[in-house]
């Protein structure tokens, strides 16, 4: 598939990302249900008489942002209902999100719409018309939601229409466009919290705090090997194996001057307060604990002790 050749520079956050699995995965979940547990079992497996599994579904919705000269910013998107057998958008719906939404974000304009699949289809033009009554050039954001572990880069693509002469004809086609992920604060702690929700298949805080941990030793290992990667560097311009450049030792020099920060003492102090009060919180909730546990064996050697003493006359232990 050709790329575009428009010059546009598309920016995409990772909420319209989240909204579109998020429908993606709504619409699977009413459509296919997942086998009961019982039903599975007192098979031995699949149930030979179920039908096959049906293709994915897909969804539609449109996206919402802004186009400040040749930079499109998509910040938003909200579902659209599709009949799939006439390839046709429910405009009276459309229409009433439309409104609703410029009520909310009032700068904000439709930018295009999104479907899930593998790749565009011939189909998806018949949308892609219908929407340029609203945005006279649509883009297009597909989400495959196939997992592919191989894959490294985000299963995401926005196209474009060009108008192409093929055969003679001028015909509209899609063509890939190139992006870059844009985000803000918000959605910065937005997607933090969502990548450490507690998983569902019944992991543990510990287990939260092992990935936690593991994510840090990630992070100062890698911040290592780049330290190490610039000590060498520096060596090598020190003993003459390459040319001294003057820009980098100038960012190495701003770099080294914020060191002394720091270490320095009131660093020092508040960095072992702080330390102290972890260990102090660490502390009262080991001694929390163990006063529970000692008054639970305290409650349960009462109850034991209680009947035989019933049967022995004695007295309680307190």
């Amino acid at each position: 598939m050709a790329s575009s050749s428009s010059g546009l520079t598309f920016k995409l956050h990772p909420l319209v990302i989240l909204n579109i699995s998020d429908h993606y995965t709504r619409v699977k979940s009413q459509l296919h249900p997942p086998p009961s547990a019982h039903g599975a079992s007192s098979n031995g497996g699949a149930d030979p008489s179920a039908p096959p599994p049906a293709d994915p579904p897909r969804v539609y919705g449109c996206v919402i942002g802004v186009q400040r000269g040749r930079t499109v910013e998509i910040f938003n998107s909200f579902e659209l209902l599709c009949e799939p057998a006439t390839d046709s958008l429910d405009r009276a719906f459309l229409d009433k999100k439309q409104e609703l939404y410029k009520k909310v974000f009032p700068n904000f304009y439709v930018l295009g719409w999104y479907s899930t699949g593998s790749d565009a289809e011939e189909s998806d033009m018949h949308i892609h018309k219908a929407l340029m009554d609203i945005n006279e050039s649509p883009v297009y954001v597909l989400l495959n939601p196939a997992i592919n572990h191989a894959q490294k880069d985000l299963p995401v693509t926005i196209y474009e229409s060009e108008l192409h002469v093929i055969d003679g004809i001028p015909q509209l086609i899609f063509v890939r466009a190139s992006y870059t992920i844009e985000t803000v604060e918000a959605e910065r702690i937005s997607v933090d919290h969502v990548a450490h929700l507690k998983p569902s298949d019944g992991g543990t805080a510990a287990t939260q705090l092992a990935a936690h941990l593991t994510g840090i030793h990630s992070a100062i290992k890698m911040l290592n090997s780049r330290v190490r990667v610039l000590h060498h560097y520096l060596l090598a311009m020190q003993k003459g194996e390459i040319p001294c450049e003057n820009s980098l030792l100038r960012q190495v020099s701003s770099l080294l001057r914020r060191l002394p920060a720091i270490e320095s003492g009131k660093f020092q102090d508040d960095f072992l307060m702080e330390y102290n009060d972890t260990l102090l919180i660490t502390y009262l909730a080991m001694l929390t604990n163990c006063s529970s546990t000692m008054n639970e064996l305290i409650d349960k050697f009462n109850t034991a002790y209680d009947r035989h003493s019933r049967r022995g006359g004695r007295t309680p232990f307190v």
